[in-house]
């Protein structure tokens, strides 16, 4: 198990899918966790007594990251809650759209920007001034950016977009000690990926991956915590791929 204990965590949509496992997982592994939401509180508040029922230190804290004022706002929440000390950043918030060329409107394009990529870009420089020796910084790329699967291609390059900050990030922020990573899920059994939860999306699912089952967010945030752990301190300007050996 990956081993987080006194470190300070912050997981952006964090109330339900990869982002619920992920606060799960950190908390388990002894960090106290910030459980950002977006709209729904209940859900939040559910994970935050999940962790606390289970001995673990959890708060949730709400912001609209599809705002241009919302990471100003998520880090400004932060900071009042740990200090000047964040020791792991999951920006895990986003928004995915299966939308045709020909059907993508200039609305969707722009609300997928504003999730996936701006969100985070500018989260991470609110929080720098908190970000210290040994932070860890982890992205949630996607299949998407590395393989041509559905009609994603507008939501895929937000994707590809964040393996690129990644590389960006890890450079500028290594000299501090600061560590900046990704994990790239394929499809995983959450809300945002419905369809894996009918017998043809299952089918679809098996047949590109090396592994025969569809993966659940458990799956992906023990890589999460692996990463943002101790054990992975030598690992940074990376994106893991978590996809069962998808598209190989």
């Amino acid at each position: 198990m990956s081993n987080c204990n006194g470190k300070t965590a912050l997981v952006t949509g964090a109330s339900r899918g990869i982002g619920r496992a992920t606060a799960l997982a950190l908390a388990e592994a002894g960090a106290q966790v910030l459980v950002h939401y977006g709209k729904n509180a209940a859900e939040a508040e559910a994970v935050v007594t999940q962790i606390r029922t289970a001995g673990g230190r959890a708060q949730a804290i709400g912001a609209d990251l599809a705002s241009p004022e919302g990471p100003t706002n998520l880090a400004r929440q932060v900071r009042a809650i740990v200090g000047e000390r964040l020791d792991i950043l999951v920006a895990n918030a986003g928004i995915a759209k299966m939308s045709s060329i020909e059907d993508t409107t200039v609305e969707d394009f722009d609300a997928l920007f504003a999730v996936n990529v701006r969100a985070p870009f500018f989260l991470v420089q609110q929080l720098l001034p908190i970000l210290r020796e040994d932070s860890s910084v982890i992205f949630i790329s996607s299949l998407a950016a590395h393989a041509a699967v559905g009609t994603l291609s507008a939501y895929a390059a937000t994707k590809g977009a964040i393996d690129t900050l990644v590389k960006h990030f890890a450079a500028v922020l290594g000299p501090r000690g600061v560590r900046v990573n990704a994990v790239a899920p394929g499809v995983v059994a959450t809300d945002m990926s419905s369809f894996a939860k009918t017998e043809a999306g299952r089918d679809a699912t098996t047949a590109m991956q090396a592994l025969k089952r569809v993966a659940q967010p458990e799956d992906i945030a023990g890589a999460i915590a692996f990463l943002a752990s101790d054990a992975a301190r030598w690992v940074s300007g990376d994106t893991l791929r978590v996809d069962g050996g998808s598209k190989l």
